[in-house]
């Protein structure tokens, strides 16, 4: 099991990207801003949530189309995609897009189910076929076939004076291995092992054969890793709320702590007939998080991690956070900024 001096080889945050109905323009912009200031401070990735019918990013493929023409090396993702919302074939062509116009950072992620509050809203996103679409992993099946670049039509060739392809275009070759898997549960760990895929575990799992979080999600990794053909060496990006406080005002820090509290009755035990157990936000001093991750077995496992921006907190609360976490907490987890 790694130890301290294994050091932290990518480091990357998550946002959900929050806005005013009335004025979602600047949510939007701040929300690449962010993504602007994570290149200039070093992180190695930057993740989108999703989010639909809320005041959170519906779109994070045009979100990162935009942030690919203002940034040049941080890598880009979604995390996740439910793809239940989503034509397999279309996502492909729209990812497949994005990898190209920021050169191949693109990071993928998606998870299969049933979308939330689907029977409000079934008869406006399938009003022919609601009672019948596979929500399953067959779904994540076809839009890795079409990343692939396997065919999707039965014919290609010229008809009058345009060109057809019988493959999703364009193809960007190396977007199959950096498609990424959200899994919350034994099963889903296992699949995404055997697909070949990344792993994102996140502060979100379901008790299955534990109520402890860190047994849990430690298991997730080890079952993953088991059934993945590149074993020990498959990637695995744990997302933790994580809040460093070592340059908050006290006004910041007072706010950080009402937010964690706020949510921490709901890590006690599992929550809903899922039975899902949620991780507890990280609030401290950077000495103080890093000794509560590496207190952590499944912390100990990964290299990567993408830690969550908290909702609804204000534009200079997250750049006073990241600010942080790159200048503090990452160094004392190992890591070392990217060369701009």
């Amino acid at each position: 099991m790694p130890e301290r001096s294994i050091p932290l080889r990518k480091l990357g945050f998550l946002t959900i990207g929050l806005f005013d109905e009335q004025d979602p323009g600047r949510g939007h912009r701040s929300t690449l801003e962010i993504i602007e200031l994570g290149e200039r401070l070093g992180f190695d990735s930057a993740w989108l949530r999703h989010r639909h019918l809320q005041f959170g990013i519906s779109s994070p493929i045009a979100v990162m189309a935009a942030a690919s023409q203002r940034t040049s090396r941080i890598e880009l993702g979604t995390a996740v995609t439910p793809l239940g919302w989503e034509n397999p074939i279309r996502l492909a062509e729209d990812y497949a897009t994005v990898d190209v116009l920021c050169g191949g950072r693109l990071n993928a992620g998606v998870s299969v189910g049933v979308p939330m509050q689907y029977e409000r809203v079934k008869a406006a996103l399938y009003p022919e076929t609601a009672d019948v679409e596979d929500f399953g992993y067959e779904r994540v099946n076809r839009l890795l076939r079409a990343v692939e670049g396997l065919p999707v039509s039965d014919w290609s060739g010229t008809q009058g004076i345009e060109q057809f392809s019988d493959r999703v275009q364009p193809h960007s070759p190396g977007l199959r291995r950096r498609m990424w898997y959200g899994g919350a549960s034994v099963r889903s760990a296992q699949w995404a092992g055997d697909a070949a895929m990344n792993l994102l575990v996140s502060s979100v799992v379901k008790a299955e054969e534990s109520t402890d979080f860190d047994d849990i999600q430690f298991s997730h990794i080890a079952r993953f890793r088991e059934h993945h053909p590149d074993g020990g060496r498959a990637r695995v990006s744990q997302g933790l709320v994580v809040v460093p406080t070592d340059s908050a005002t006290q006004a910041q820090v007072s706010k950080y702590r009402e937010y964690a509290r706020s949510r921490f009755e709901r890590t006690l035990q599992p929550q809903g007939p899922a039975r899902m157990m949620f991780a507890p936000d990280l609030v401290g001093t950077s000495d103080e998080i890093a000794d509560m991750l590496y207190a952590g077995k499944a912390f100990r496992e990964v290299d990567e991690v993408a830690f969550a921006l908290p909702f609804s907190f204000d534009h200079d609360d997250y750049v006073q956070i990241l600010t942080d976490i790159a200048e503090n907490l990452g160094p004392k987890l190992g890591w070392s900024p990217a060369q701009k």
